[in-house]
C-alpha cells in the first residue's frame, strides 16, 4: 500500500476560527496531508478564499456546507459551489426533494455530492427530541438509501453504520466517516466514534479527523499516526472491498 493511496483516504478537518490558523496548520502538515475539509466555522472567516488557495496548492477540498433549504435555493447554491473546483460538497439528506435539487444543481461537474445522514454527535435521545422514533443506525440507513436513489455519490456517516450502508448500496457508493479517534483517545463531543482501522474495515472510503490532529502538540506526527492505521486497514481490506 503506497503512502499516496493512504493519504487519499485521510481528510483533515480545518475546524478552527480563522483562515490564518488553518493556513499555518496546512503549512505545518506539508506533504503529509493532501485532503482538507473546510466547514461552516471557517466559511465565515475567509474559508472560501482558503479553499481556492488549497486547490492552487494541489490539495483536494471537501466543502462541508451541509445545505438544507427549499429546492430552488439548494440547486442554485450547489451550482455556484461547483465553480470552486472542489472534490466533495455536503447536503443534509433529510428528504428526496433536497437531494434531487442538489443533483440538478451539480449538473455535469465533477463535484461529488455527499448526504449528511445523522450527525455523529447525536444520540437516540437527541433524535427523539427532534421527533424521530428511529434509532440512529436505522435513520442513517434510511437516509443513505434516499441519497443513493437520488443519484448522490455518497454519504457522511459514522463508522458504526458503514457496513450496513455498504451492504445496501454496493461498492461504488462513497462513505465518508467523521468522529474518528485512535484507540484509547478521548471522544470529545462525539457520540458515535470509531478508530480509522475499524471504519475502513467496515467499508468507509475516507475518514475525517479534526482535533486529534489539529490540536495535537505535533500535528504532523499525529497525522502520520493516522496514516499508519489507515495503511494497515487498507492492506487488510482493499482487495476484498474495492475501496477507492
Amino acid at each position: 500500500m503506497t503512502d499516496a493511496s493512504a493519504k487519499d483516504h485521510l481528510i483533515v478537518a480545518l475546524d478552527m476560527p480563522t483562515a490564518e490558523e488553518a493556513r499555518r496548520l496546512v503549512s505545518t502538515l506539508g506533504d503529509t496531508v493532501s485532503f482538507y475539509k473546510v466547514g461552516l466555522e471557517l466559511l465565515f472567516a475567509g474559508g472560501l478564499d482558503l479553499a481556492r488557495d488549497l486547490r492552487r496548492q494541489g490539495k483536494r477540498v471537501f466543502l462541508d456546507m451541509k445545505l438544507l433549504d427549499i429546492g430552488n435555493t439548494v440547486e442554485r447554491a450547489v451550482a455556484n459551489a461547483t465553480e470552486l473546483d472542489i472534490t466533495f460538497l455536503t447536503v443534509h439528506g433529510h428528504d428526496s426533494k433536497t437531494l434531487k435539487a442538489a443533483v440538478s444543481g451539480r449538473g455535469d461537474s465533477r463535484v461529488k455530492l455527499l448526504a449528511v445522514t445523522v450527525l455523529t454527535n447525536l444520540s437516540a435521545d437527541d433524535l427523539a427530541e427532534q421527533g424521530s422514533s428511529f434509532a440512529p443506525a436505522d435513520l442513517v440507513l434510511k437516509r443513505a438509501q434516499l441519497a443513493y436513489a437520488a443519484g448522490f455519490d455518497g454519504v457522511i456517516a459514522s463508522g458504526q453504520e458503514a457496513a450496513r450502508i455498504r451492504a445496501a448500496t454496493g461498492p461504488n457508493f462513497l462513505i465518508v466517516t467523521p468522529g474518528i479517534r485512535l484507540p484509547g483517545s478521548t471522544t470529545d463531543d462525539q457520540e458515535r466514534v470509531m478508530t480509522p482501522d475499524h471504519a475502513i474495515s467496515a467499508g468507509a472510503n475516507h475518514v475525517v479527523v479534526g482535533r486529534p490532529i489539529t490540536q495535537a502538540d505535533d500535528p504532523k506526527a499525529a497525522a502520520e499516526m493516522f496514516l499508519h492505521h489507515i495503511r494497515e486497514a487498507l492492506a487488510r481490506s482493499l482487495p476484498a472491498s474495492g475501496l477507492h
